[in-house]
């Protein structure tokens, strides 16, 4: 278990990271998020022992973090951290040499690796000689080659396409089912939505919204009414309630702001012609991400 409890960081007068508590189970994924300048690198350090926090304290399984714990965490940063003029092979012993793995250990894993991900014959090339989405997949086998029991995953997707996302999924799946703790930070908000448990968001290096994810969209009042067919798009705005209506390819999309207000569109739906569909949803993580933080999520 990796537990914070009241972490606080200072950099001089400049608060980072303010009073800030979670806990991940093993086998869980665990969201961190928030927008640019909100804490998450600062609390990425403290929990790879690379800052020390400024108050409160940070355990693995009850241990303080600090680095003789380093072997056990594999961290994916969202800045390329590769020695470009390494082949590949040469890349991963000298980071697994690190975490305190043996050549031929390092080596029996590797070829399974770059095999697993298709780079198998980029085994002896230059880091510099592969393509962005190639890097990443090595960053990646960097980070896992040890098998950590926790792995810490800043935007991992960045630079691949649709198909190796779904392969990066997969691999961190089967990590989270060999029991790793798991966090995740993306501003996908979908790739969030699809793996987190549990998250919290940071705004200025404080808590605004924390919980399990179904919680937190059960919570969250405002709905979305999805609805196909010959409608007076007036009638519906008239409604009180509705925070908006609008036109989306063949839907109209009407946010209402909590679901007591869906009956009051449905007296509206019920007697118009040609209704194929009316569809309620919960709001999506981006959209109360946006309504929480204030701010949209961009790099």
């Amino acid at each position: 278990m990796l537990k914070l409890e009241n972490v606080t960081k200072y950099y001089g007068t400049n608060l980072a990271v303010d009073n800030l508590s979670f806990t991940i189970n093993n086998g869980e994924i665990f969201g961190l998020l928030g927008v640019n300048g909100a804490g998450k690198t600062t609390t990425f350090r403290m929990i790879m022992g690379l800052l020390e926090p400024t108050k409160g304290k940070i355990t693995i399984d009850d241990k303080i973090v600090d680095y003789s714990l380093c072997e056990n965490i594999g961290f994916l940063t969202e800045e390329r951290s590769l020695l470009t003029k390494l082949t590949v092979k040469e890349q991963v012993i000298y980071y697994g040499t690190l975490k305190g793995m043996t050549e031929s250990a390092i080596l029996k894993k590797l070829d399974y690796w770059l095999e697993r991900f298709g780079v198998l014959d980029y085994k002896e090339r230059k880091i510099k000689e592969l393509s962005k989405g190639n890097q990443q997949k090595i960053q990646f086998i960097t980070a896992i080659i040890h098998e950590p029991s926790l792995l810490v995953l800043d935007e991992p997707f960045t630079g691949l396409d649709p198909i190796n996302v779904e392969l990066f999924m997969a691999v961190i799946r089967e990590f989270k089912e060999k029991g790793k703790m798991i966090i995740f930070s993306s501003h996908r908000m979908e790739h969030v939505e699809l793996f987190c448990e549990k998250l919290v968001i940071l705004k200025k290096g404080k808590t605004v919204l924390s919980g399990s994810l179904k919680s937190i969209k059960k919570n969250y009042q405002k709905k979305t009414i999805k609805i196909n067919g010959d409608i007076d798009i007036k009638s519906l705005e008239k409604i009180k309630g509705v925070q908006s209506v609008s036109k989306e390819n063949l839907d109209i999309i009407v946010k209402i702001e909590s679901d007591e207000y869906i009956k009051d569109v449905f007296k509206i739906v019920k007697n118009s012609d040609n209704i194929t569909k009316f569809l309620v949803e919960d709001a999506s993580l981006n959209e109360i991400f946006l309504d929480t933080v204030g701010e949209v999520y961009e790099k």
